[in-house]
């Protein structure tokens, strides 16, 4: 790989960031994406996603909203979908767990009262 392929290929990859990132603008879809992230195991099935959205929200999470944001968040490269038996269970993608990561160290820094803009 030359410098030139190395560089586009780290440009293409930010691009791709801030792309999916506005994914996550949405407070829903970051809240699935922080409960996926602090699951045990890494997984939820989805009525467990919207059990426990619909427990922090106290209230009722529409079913075609709710499962609205999951596909958009497994669009995005986010999360994806496996079926155990009857049940959809989803997870956190590796861009899906960097984008948590660098969305709870910005959260952090802005409590902690860092103004850095970064």
């Amino acid at each position: 790989m030359t410098a030139a392929t190395g560089t586009v290929t780290l440009e293409r990859s930010r691009s791709q960031d801030r792309d999916m990132s506005k994914w996550l603008r949405s407070g829903r879809r970051r809240d699935i994406c922080f409960l996926l992230a602090g699951s045990e195991d890494g997984e939820l099935r989805s009525q467990q996603l919207k059990s426990r959205l619909e427990s922090h929200y106290d209230e009722h999470l529409e079913p075609k909203s709710f499962y609205g944001s999951l596909s958009a968040l497994e669009d995005a490269g986010f999360v994806e979908k496996h079926t155990e038996g009857l049940y959809d269970v989803y997870a956190l993608t590796e861009a899906g767990e960097r984008r948590v990561r660098d969305h709870y160290e910005w959260v952090r820094d802005c409590l902690e009262g860092d103004d850095s803009g970064e």
